[in-house]
C-alpha cells in the first residue's frame, strides 16, 4: 500500500513536471535535432544566453573611449592638413615647412601609412621585386623614401632622399637639388612622390644623377593620371618624360590603385627645353 502512495505522489509529481516544461518542449526538441529534450532538471537548451555573449560580457575589449576616437579624428585631420600642403606647395617650401617642425613629418607618415594599409597591394612592393630581379650592383636614388622600406629591401646601394631625415641613411633635402654626383646611379624611383607643384624639376634632377640607359621607375595613385575625373593624360605624361630624353620601355595600369611607368634614359638624347608637362591632379582627401 506505502508503495502504492508513492507510486501515485511520483506520477503527480511527473505530471507537474511535464506541465511546468510543455511551453518548451518544441524549442527544445528543435535544438536537439529531434532527439528529444536533454537530461530531466537541465535547462532547455532555448533558453540559455548564446555563447559569443557570454564571452562578450565577462572579457570582451571595451569599446574605444571619447577620447579616443577623439585622437583618431584630429590624427586623421592632421594628416589631411600635411598632405594637401605637399601636394599644393613647391619642394622647397615643403623642405622649409618640415625642417621648422620635423614631427609634422612623422604625423604625415603615420597617417600615410594607416591610407597605405587598406591597398590591396603597395607599389613599392612591385618595385622591390623588380631590383631583386636584377644585378644588386645597380645603384639606386629613391626620391620621396618615407621610412626607406625600399633600401631595406633590397641588396642594392639605395641613396634613400626625402624632406626629413629620422634616419642616419636618409638624405634631408629638396628633391630638386640633391647632393648626389652627376651620371653616378643607375635606377631612380618616385614611388608615390611626385607632389609638389614644380614635380618636374624632380624628375630634371634624377635625369642629372641617372647614367646613360639608367632606369626611371615612377608609381602614382591612378586617380592623377584619369583625365576623365580631372586627372592628366597619361599619354601626354609619358610623350614630355620621352622629351626629357626618355624611351618609354613599359606602362603598368592593371591595378586598381596606382600606374606604374618603366622609362629608361636614352644613351645620346637631344632634350626638348621647353617641355609641355600636364598638371598632376592632386590627391587630397575629403575632410570628414
Amino acid at each position: 500500500m506505502a508503495g502504492e502512495g508513492k507510486r501515485k505522489r511520483s506520477g503527480r509529481r511527473g505530471k507537474r513536471r511535464g506541465r511546468g516544461n510543455a511551453s518548451s518542449s518544441s524549442s527544445a526538441a528543435a535544438a536537439d535535432n529531434g532527439n528529444g529534450g536533454g537530461k530531466r532538471g537541465s535547462s532547455p537548451p532555448s533558453l540559455r544566453p548564446p555563447e559569443p555573449k557570454r564571452r562578450k560580457r565577462d572579457g570582451g575589449s571595451n569599446p574605444p573611449s571619447f577620447l579616443d576616437k577623439m585622437r583618431v579624428r584630429l590624427s586623421g585631420g592632421h594628416f589631411r592638413m600635411l598632405n594637401e600642403k605637399l601636394y599644393t606647395c613647391s619642394g622647397d617650401e615643403a623642405f622649409d615647412f618640415f625642417k621648422n617642425d620635423p614631427e609634422l613629418f612623422d604625423v604625415y607618415h603615420t597617417g600615410y601609412r594607416e591610407q597605405m594599409s587598406r591597398w590591396p597591394e603597395q607599389p613599392v612592393n612591385i618595385i622591390i621585386k623588380w631590383l631583386q630581379s636584377r644585378s644588386p650592383s645597380l645603384t639606386v636614388a629613391d626620391f620621396g623614401c618615407g621610412n626607406a622600406s625600399l633600401a631595406k629591401n633590397v641588396k642594392n646601394t639605395v641613396f634613400s632622399i626625402d624632406l626629413v631625415s629620422s634616419d642616419p641613411s636618409v638624405i634631408a633635402c629638396d628633391m630638386s637639388h640633391t647632393p648626389l654626383d652627376s651620371s653616378s646611379v643607375d635606377v631612380a624611383v618616385f614611388c608615390l612622390s611626385l607632389m609638389g607643384t614644380n614635380f618636374p624639376n624632380y624628375l630634371q634632377e634624377a635625369s642629372r644623377v641617372l647614367k646613360s640607359c639608367g632606369w626611371l621607375l615612377i608609381a602614382e595613385v591612378r586617380s592623377r593620371f584619369d583625365p576623365n575625373n580631372g586627372g592628366a593624360d597619361p599619354e601626354k605624361f609619358s610623350e614630355a618624360v620621352k622629351d626629357l630624353g626618355y624611351s618609354l620601355v613599359s606602362k603598368d595600369i592593371t591595378n586598381k590603385m596606382f600606374v606604374l611607368f618603366y622609362f629608361k634614359k636614352k644613351e645620346t638624347a637631344s632634350k626638348v627645353k621647353n617641355i609641355e608637362w600636364p598638371e598632376l591632379k592632386p590627391c587630397i582627401y575629403k575632410r570628414r
